[in-house]
């Protein structure tokens, strides 16, 4: 079990902080990366795993919303850009771009044309920072991209946004690190049972999800970053908000790799939405659906995966269509959008993922609604503005609390492995080198798990197989990035779970290795958890 878990777990009921947050999401990891940067005392719960919910089940593109356009939202959409171009900066080596190939079919609703000059005037309103669209031919098209069908397609572009090397998770837990690296006390597997205020401090009432004790925390403030379960927090601490939330379900399948080459491929699927095929390292992603539901609690259906087979069976050339059989593994997720007032009545796809943040001041209360991967350098420095208003002094109110290490650590970290020759241990599998791979994921920390190496080989040693993963990042993981639940690690941390089968996964010797390193004498257990819950799922 994570002794890093169980140390955060017993500081927590010993310190008045400055803000207990809720949510260990992209809105509540980037609210306590700033905070805890900052100098503020903070706490961070979240009743499953950190971006267990929404935040790893994105199609893990960084994008500035070209898809906003259409309904005239100039100004979101230049926000996004700026912020997609902010990222890019910050994070050169997870933050990457990629060119979007989009085929118009005959009969679409607007002239590709027209559709390929959105393109220029979406290059033009993020500056000029990405390559420059171009028009495609409907025969341009065949040669570049011999898979897309073009017998119904009128013509097509090409143009530039951004992705995640990683899955969306990894980025999520590096924000969640980085504030623990701060002082943060950060737990996953604790659930809100209920907050109240008392003489002006806030007293929540916690349950620790894996002992099922009871924890109670006191904070000068709270903040309500819980994602799509936002409002079932509110009404139970009784907060009123301006906004709330209304849900799409995106689901996504994941299968073999459809192409060689590394480009997003863009559709309009039957119901005219976008559609992408993207490229997850040794596999392709394809998806999303859009549909509304009631709940922030969904589930893939029949109807999800025949709509994403149908529409890609449609839309390429394939060898053979593909069929249910062919998923590795499946993300739902659900979007929440946010919706000033209190009717649930909403045109909800003309919904954009455009976050806000509703404040009480006098109770030293927030709510982050909405909100996407593209803005989160955003919404943690108008969290750190907002609590200020609240009456949190932060010693530290300048302080830069995002972005890679400077190239002085970077350069470092490479001349090391160079002189290591630590690219030599790359795996045959891999789509990078072992460097590159080690500089993304773990930045400066990268620099000890050389000089573990160093000392004893065997940490270089692959450990699970048809994974890049080596012993030292299990260790690592074991140490610093408290997996509580074997999901925890294939699934967030990493994405193995994604792109190997579950077969292959639970049925490779090296997993009961990484089991005993993970949770000791509990590794039967949590190997069976794990399992079951998979099992449950499917």
């Amino acid at each position: 079990m994570s002794t890093l878990r169980q140390s955060n777990i017993d500081k927590l009921p010993n310190t008045l902080y400055d803000v207990l947050i809720v949510g260990g999401g992209i809105n509540g990891g980037v609210s306590a990366a700033s905070l805890a940067a900052k100098g503020a005392k903070v706490a961070l719960i979240d009743q499953a795993d950190f971006a267990g919910s929404t935040s790893s089940n994105s199609s893990n593109l960084a994008w500035g919303g070209i898809k906003y356009l259409e309904n005239f939202e100039f100004r979101l959409v230049y926000k996004l850009c700026k912020s997609r171009n902010h990222l890019m900066r910050s994070y050169p080596s997870t933050v990457k771009e990629i060119r979007f190939l989009t085929s118009i079919q005959n009969g679409f609703r607007l002239p590709a044309w027209l559709v390929f000059l959105g393109t220029l005037l979406y290059w033009c309103m993020g500056h000029f920072f990405t390559r420059m669209p171009r028009y495609l031919s409907k025969k341009t098209i065949k040669k570049m991209q011999s898979i897309v069908d073009t017998d119904n397609v009128r013509g097509g572009f090409e143009y530039s946004d951004c992705y995640f090397y990683d899955n969306d998770a990894r980025f999520v837990f590096n924000f969640i690190r980085s504030s623990m690296s701060n002082g943060c006390v950060a737990a996953n597997y604790v659930e809100l049972i209920k907050a109240e205020q008392q003489d002006g401090v806030w007293v929540s009432q916690l349950k620790d999800r894996i002992s099922g004790k009871p924890i109670t925390v006191r904070s000068k403030t709270f903040i309500n970053a819980a994602g799509p379960y936002v409002d079932e927090i509110n009404k139970i601490n009784q907060q009123p908000t301006q906004h709330h939330h209304v849900f799409s379900k995106g689901v996504h399948l994941i299968v073999k790799r459809l192409t060689e080459h590394n480009k997003v491929l863009t559709f309009f699927a039957d119901d005219g939405r976008l559609f992408f095929v993207i490229p997850m390292g040794p596999k392709t992603c394809i998806g999303t659906t859009d549909t509304q539901v009631s709940s922030p609690d969904s589930q893939v259906s029949a109807e999800d995966r025949a709509f994403i087979l149908d529409n890609v069976n449609k839309l390429l050339d394939l060898p053979q269509p593909l069929t249910e059989h062919d998923i590795i593994a499946e993300r739902c997720g659900v979007r929440p959008l946010a919706v000033e007032g209190t009717s649930d009545k909403a045109d909800w796809v003309q919904l954009s993922r455009k976050h806000a943040i509703d404040i009480d001041t006098a109770q030293g209360y927030l709510s982050i609604f909405g909100g996407k991967l593209t803005d989160c350098l955003n919404v943690g420095d108008e969290v750190a503005d907002l609590i200020t208003q609240c009456g949190i002094k932060m010693p530290y109110p300048n302080h830069k609390w995002y972005g890679e290490p400077d190239d002085s650590v970077k350069n470092e970290f490479y001349h090391r492995a160079k002189l290591m020759g630590f690219d030599d241990l790359t795996p045959s599998n891999s789509t990078e080198l072992l460097s590159q791979r080690f500089w993304r994921r773990y930045g400066r920390n990268a620099l000890n798990m050389l000089e573990q190496i160093r000392e004893n080989p065997a940490m270089a040693e692959p450990i699970i197989e048809k994974s890049e993963y080596l012993r030292v990042e299990v260790e690592h993981a074991t140490n610093r990035e408290m997996i509580t639940k074997l999901e925890d690690f294939l699934r967030r941390r990493s994405k193995i779970a994604l792109v190997i089968p579950h077969q292959d996964v639970i049925s490779a010797p090296g997993l009961i290795a990484a089991c005993k390193i993970f949770f000791g004498d509990q590794w039967q257990t949590k190997l069976q958890e794990y399992i079951d819950d998979h099992a449950a799922k499917n």
